[in-house]
């Protein structure tokens, strides 16, 4: 057995990106205060405006369309807002409909209080019941209520890829706007903010190969603007107070470029390494299930259940073969529990005791694969043991 560890949880965080760490290493040398107007202070600003430009491009906005967070987390925050700026005048939002499979973040509900929140329902597969959305929407229009939506683009347990352009259509037509959780997508698949019919984006660094502590709101034009969540400074042009952490936005930005410049090769190879590696779980446990199989999905995403294996069980055996995998989100302060996600999807209980996550990586290459279904093989045996003696 090899001392080097697998890292196959590349939803959770991805490792930092050669450009990322050397965008990093250039700004932590410089001294300055972004705000400052001074030549150190000037050259801190210039890092992040370039990084504004390099995050701005992929996803099809100009650079003042993009306001750095700390994350995620904090994106989706802000802009769940019940009040949003749209060319000029503001508009108000009364109820915010988001899809049951959303991260927490958006499950919480940002600014709304917490009897405006609704969930709407997802199919067996984790797609947005697209019928049950509408007559929400219709609901709601009718009562003169208008609704913000967030929907994710792809899911960070399963993969799943929602129709988002479908969704839009029908919150703009209702009168409503759309936020999307674009987490999961940036720099792993092609994808830009115009076409996908959002109105604002959410974006984060570590899931891509930059540094953790960095995010972003997007908007697709700058007629859309959301209130800053804290009051202070006027930096990010008001909308986000408080000096910048301009090493990490730096490296956010590289690591973006980065993966976007090797896109299409990295995804076309991610397509056959996840296909080698559910093969190859599907030929040592036949009882297997992988969740989200029959729809659209990441490249780089398998998510798959043995019934009467519990997961934690399972990434703890993984674990001490050197191999990192998932039991299904990473967002919980390292709690192993039943997955709400999978819950939405009325997964049985099962099914949804054993999901494991493994999530490929841009560094991920065929020799890990072959590892991974090495011990894959050793633990599911040991397990399977295990629970014909229970069973007998």
């Amino acid at each position: 057995m090899t001392s080097e560890r697998l890292f196959l949880d590349h939803n959770a965080t991805s490792p930092l990106r050669p450009a990322a760490r050397a965008a990093m290493t250039e700004a932590l040398l410089q001294p300055g205060n972004p705000s400052s107007v001074h030549a150190e202070g000037r050259a801190a600003r210039g890092l992040i405006e370039q990084a504004r430009q390099q995050v701005a491009k992929p996803v099809g906005v100009a650079a003042r369309c993009v306001t750095f967070t700390s994350g995620a987390t904090e994106a989706n925050g802000q802009a769940l807002s019940p009040a949003i700026e749209v060319g000029g005048r503001p508009m108000h939002f009364d109820v915010l409909l988001v899809s049951a499979v959303e991260h927490p973040s958006v499950r919480a509900g940002g600014r709304f209080p917490t009897d405006a929140v609704e969930s709407i329902a997802v199919d067996g597969e984790g797609l947005v019941d697209l019928a049950g959305l509408q007559s929400a929407l219709s609901r709601h229009g009718a009562a003169g209520r208008r609704a913000l939506v967030s929907v994710m683009v792809a899911n960070n347990e399963t993969g799943v890829i929602q129709p988002v352009a479908e969704i839009a259509r029908s919150v703009h037509a209702a009168g409503g706007l759309m936020h999307s959780d674009a987490v999961q997508v940036a720099g792993r698949i092609p994808f830009d903010i115009v076409s996908s019919g959002a109105d604002l984006i959410s974006i984060s660094s570590h899931k891509l190969g930059g540094p953790q502590g960095a995010g972003a709101i997007i908007v697709r034009d700058e007629s859309i603007r959301v209130p800053p969540l804290l009051i202070g400074g006027g930096q990010e042009r008001g909308a986000r107070p408080g000096t910048e952490n301009v090493a990490a936005i730096a490296g956010f930005g590289a690591a973006l470029e980065e993966a976007v410049g090797a896109l299409n090769p990295v995804a076309a190879r991610q397509v056959e390494l996840r296909n080698t590696a559910e093969a190859g779980i599907r030929s040592i446990a036949p009882d297997v299930v992988v969740i989200g199989a029959g729809v659209e999905r990441l490249p780089n995403t398998i998510c798959f259940s043995v019934p009467g294996i519990l997961a934690e069980t399972a990434i703890i055996a993984f674990d001490l073969e050197g191999v990192a995998l998932s039991a299904g989100a990473a967002c919980s302060s390292g709690k192993v529990g039943p997955s709400e996600t999978l819950r939405a999807m009325q997964i049985e209980s099962s099914i949804a005791r054993g999901a494991m996550r493994l999530s490929i990586g841009w560094d991920t290459n065929e020799n890990d694969i072959s590892r991974f279904l090495d011990v894959w093989k050793r633990v599911y045996l040991n397990l399977d043991q295990r629970r014909r003696e229970r069973a007998a």
